[in-house]
């Protein structure tokens, strides 16, 4: 299988697509522990994660996490693009400090507009909405990837370590891809890796909630963190836990670092060899090393180096379009628009595809498919908050009592009280987009 993160592709096998990438599987287990968990979390839509347990443990502890996440100002947004925000605004309520990254570089070098046309989408289209979605300005900062020196100084830096080899088997560059494109992935990692900067907040987890086309930048940017780490916490292959200085230069230094914070972990039995660059740590577990690599990276600063902590993310799944391909702001048919009239909107979701049978009959006789109706999306994902009321609508579908016309007109009654609120909440968040804005 092959991820690209530009192109329209759809994915319909979650579980084999987690399997083949080694993305870890986002089950109960994992946000059964988080704070009101929200309904993409708690239904399944985020099937899939990198590194969730740093997120976790900064919850529980209550210590300072961030979110990063980007908007592609390249049209109008949809409900696709609705899911992202609706998980930000959530993480937000537990805590987190928010960065979103307006990806002007990315959707120049990709998709061809305009700086200007790009400021003008996010200032005119995508801020308002997330404004009016629900977004909170208190530690809350939005930026222009061509405005922010740090993330573009950050991309270049960091790109020392990443040869063409890597990036054509991340992204399957080839000799046609402008040399802007190619760059494109290094500024994401620049976007995702500068808000462990000290001025940003410094070392701390931080998430990054995607769609799985987004897993190569996700990888890229985990390999460049850990690229340019001084210390590796790892378990060697005579299963001790060991701390390696990864560096040829001032490694005693490092190596007394090293050893003054593992005490300071209250870890007494240290095999030290320097020749190797290493310390063993004799009463350490393999459940140590979290804890053990955040207090190392933390360090780090100090000693010359950034001490990124691997940026963790989410993966979550694609809501169908209303034709039954990928939603997208190119196939407007294909999408419901946060601006879109409710007569607009009705109209799109009376025309939708459903996975009702061919006549009323055979539903009532055999049942419906809410799993390959894009209606029943449009309730999971984004109209209805609670889950019996989902729960009962699925069964009713199942059992061939409910046909698809109710569903079709009880969605657009939703979609209208939703879309009403959003439109005015967003005429009433143009006056307060520069709280937002760190430029």
């Amino acid at each position: 299988m092959k991820i690209d993160p530009w192109s329209s592709t759809t994915y319909q096998d979650y579980t084999k697509l987690r399997d083949e990438f080694g993305i870890e599987e986002f089950s109960n287990k994992t946000w059964k522990d988080l704070p009101n968990p929200h309904k993409l979390l708690r239904r399944g839509i985020v099937f899939g994660h990198r590194g969730f347990q740093l997120i976790q443990d900064a919850v529980a502890k209550k210590k300072p996490w961030a979110i990063l996440t980007g908007l592609m100002p390249s049209g109008k947004m949809h409900l696709g693009h609705k899911m992202v925000i609706d998980e930000v605004i959530y993480y937000q309520s537990i805590g987190a400090d928010i960065n979103i990254a307006i990806a002007d570089i990315e959707a120049f070098a990709t998709r061809g507009h305009t700086l200007e046309q790009t400021k003008e989408y996010a200032l005119k289209e995508y801020i308002p909405s997330y404004i009016a979605l629900g977004l909170k300005p208190e530690k809350c900062r939005i930026y222009f990837q061509s405005k922010n020196e740090d993330v573009k100084d950050l991309a270049y830096i960091l790109g020392k370590k990443v040869n063409w080899s890597q990036m054509q088997a991340t992204y399957g560059f080839n000799g046609s891809c402008n040399m802007a494109h190619v760059f494109s992935p290094l500024i994401q990692t620049g976007d995702i890796l500068h808000v462990q900067l000290k001025k940003y907040g410094g070392n701390r987890p931080t998430l990054v909630p995607v769609g799985v086309d987004q897993d190569p930048h996700i990888r890229l940017s985990r390999d460049i963190s850990q690229a340019h780490r001084l210390f590796n916490v790892t378990v060697t292959k005579d299963k001790k836990i060991g701390v390696f200085v990864k560096v040829d230069k001032d490694v005693s230094k490092l190596l007394d670092n090293a050893e003054k914070t593992l005490k300071s972990l209250k870890f007494n039995k240290l095999k030290r060899i320097t020749d190797y660059k290493a310390i063993y740590i004799e009463d350490a577990t393999k459940e140590d090393i979290q804890k053990i690599d955040i207090a190392l990276a933390k360090t780090e600063t100090k000693l010359g180096g950034y001490g990124f902590l691997p940026p963790s993310a989410t993966f979550h799944r694609f809501i169908t379009g209303l034709t039954g391909d990928k939603m997208s702001s190119s196939k407007p048919e294909s999408a419901i628009f946060l601006t879109d009239t409710p007569k607009d909107a009705t109209k799109k979701i009376m025309h939708s595809k459903t996975g009702g049978a061919v006549t009323l009959e055979e539903q009532k006789k055999h049942g419906g498919k809410p799993d390959e109706c894009v209606v029943y999306e449009l309730f999971l994902y984004h109209l209805i908050e609670d889950d019996k009321e989902l729960y009962d609508i699925y069964t009713s579908c199942k059992n061939g009592k409910q046909m698809c016309g109710e569903c079709k007109k009880y969605a657009a009654q939703l979609m209208e009280k939703l879309l009403l609120d959003i439109q005015e909440k967003r005429k009433a968040a143009e006056g307060k987009i520069k709280k937002y804005l760190s430029i």
